[in-house]
């Protein structure tokens, strides 16, 4: 049970979509992969929220294959070795949150990810803006036996930080994230500028609040200050 009392001292982020926009770089290799097989590439929009999916997902909507597939493996393969040679060279934090990290630490609110990308991939994309070296903490989902929407990522990560759940924020743009955050017993805010498609309903997660950019994250936490103040 979540007991929103006290100040948030931490904000885990999602990191495919929420805190940087690696879509581009995604989608780059797997329209390389589909002009290899003689393939017409895909225009961006048609993946829709699949680049939050990872490169399972990404594929899946390329090559027009159901989970499980044979070929699966051999193109996963060959899209993570494109992937890891062009990690951040499309990739961008998205408008203001570099602002957003900045005062948190200036704050004294801890930071962490909390990402099913593998570690792999995550820490190199992190690197690329020295991030990494910032952050308070992250966990990637093959580093814990259930990834998202499980809380156990969550959860590690209040421990490795010092703070009770109900005193941290989960802060992603997909249902597993706001899941995930329900399940370890803190609040959750959704993030409508990451990799929605048509069929994702934000407004129906039950997220305490629902995000147009990175920067109403701040506006979100001066509101919890003035209505614990109150």
């Amino acid at each position: 049970m979540r007991s929103d009392t006290g100040p948030v001292r931490a904000v885990l982020l999602d990191l495919d979509g929420t805190l940087l926009d690696t879509a581009r770089d995604l989608i780059a290799c797997a329209n390389q992969m589909l002009r290899e097989h003689g393939l017409a590439e895909r225009p961006p929009g048609s993946y829709g929220h699949s680049p939050s999916l990872g490169s399972a997902g990404l594929l899946q909507r390329a090559f027009h294959l159901p989970p499980g597939h044979p070929d699966m493996a051999p193109l996963n393969e060959r899209f993570l070795s494109l992937y890891r040679e062009q990690i951040s060279t499309r990739t961008r934090p998205y408008p203001g949150m570099l602002e957003v990290l900045d005062a948190l630490e200036a704050r004294g609110i801890a930071w962490a990810v909390a990402t099913n990308k593998p570690l792999a991939l995550s820490a190199p994309a992190l690197s690329a803006f020295d991030l990494l070296e910032r952050a308070d903490g992250m966990l990637c989902g093959d580093q814990v036996q259930r990834p998202k929407p499980h809380p156990d990522m969550l959860l590690q990560l209040c421990t490795m930080l010092d703070v009770a759940p109900a005193q941290a924020v989960m802060v992603g743009d997909a249902k597993r994230d706001i899941i995930a955050g329900h399940a370890a017993g803190m609040r959750t805010l959704g993030c409508l500028f990451g990799y929605l498609c048509a069929e994702d309903r934000p407004t129906r997660w039950g997220a305490d609040a629902l995000l147009q950019e990175p920067l109403d994250l701040l506006r979100w936490l001066d509101h919890m200050e003035r209505r614990e103040a109150a």
